[in-house]
């Protein structure tokens, strides 16, 4: 398979609005989604765009979403790879393959997102060889990362940051972290769910201490469940 068949370039239209963020993480995407709309003036004033961003936390707890609701509020074109799926035995070619990666971001002044960022801490080895190499390959994304230009945007995600190369966590300029949302979020979250459906199918079991995904994969299969009886009742009538 081409490298580039593992790059997903997701035309799904995120906006802001749609992710669920607390007070704090919303004023920080906010901010830098203005950072950007306002780069040239920030760039005549001497100072620089933020644009190398770590996402850490719970699994499903919208990191993704916010990656695509920043390039769809910036126009830009979102490039979405998991770093699972590139890491390879030989880490030469890893390397070359995240190269080629970076270097398409820049071209298209995209938002390059990398999910599953902890790839490269877990791919360490016991030997001292591959010890070796994975230090080469980590070398070698603190550089990509360096020279990442400012007009174009890298997004990493990852459940398990206490893993990931403490050189590569420096590089990042802003550390949003995700937490599974509490009762009354998600309350707030099923509620807004209700409204999308006609009365009928809006009653479903709540439940609780889960991510947004679960919560909402949990709702709609109750809902079609719902919607599927009433489909058979009425063909039976």
């Amino acid at each position: 398979m081409h490298l580039f068949d593992l790059i997903i370039q997701d035309d799904e239209k995120v906006t802001l609005d749609e992710v669920v963020l607390d007070d704090a993480n919303r004023k920080t995407v906010e901010q830098l989604i203005l950072e950007h709309r306002f780069i040239d003036e920030i760039h005549k004033h001497g100072l620089p765009a933020n644009n190398k961003i770590l996402l850490y936390g719970s699994s499903g707890c919208g990191k993704t979403m916010t990656a695509k609701a920043i390039a769809q509020a910036l126009g830009k074109k979102i490039l979405i790879l998991n770093l699972s799926n590139i890491v390879s035995a030989r880490i030469g070619e890893t390397s070359q393959h995240l190269k080629q990666v970076f270097d398409k971001a820049a071209r298209d002044k995209a938002v390059l997102f990398l999910d599953e960022f902890d790839q490269i801490g877990k791919a360490r080895g016991s030997d001292d060889k591959d010890v070796g190499e994975m230090r080469r390959l980590v070398n070698t994304l603190i550089q990509l990362i360096d020279y990442f230009p400012e007009n174009a945007l890298l997004l990493c995600a990852t459940n398990h940051p206490e893993i990931v190369d403490i050189a590569l966590m420096r590089r990042f300029q802003l550390r949003i972290e995700y937490q599974k949302p509490s009762q009354e979020t998600l309350n707030a979250y099923y509620d807004e769910l209700q409204e999308r459906f006609p009365t009928h199918l809006q009653s479903f079991e709540r439940i609780y201490e889960v991510s947004f995904a679960e919560a909402k994969d949990h709702a709609l299969t109750q809902i079609k469940a719902a919607l599927i009886n009433q489909l058979l009742k009425e063909q039976n009538a």
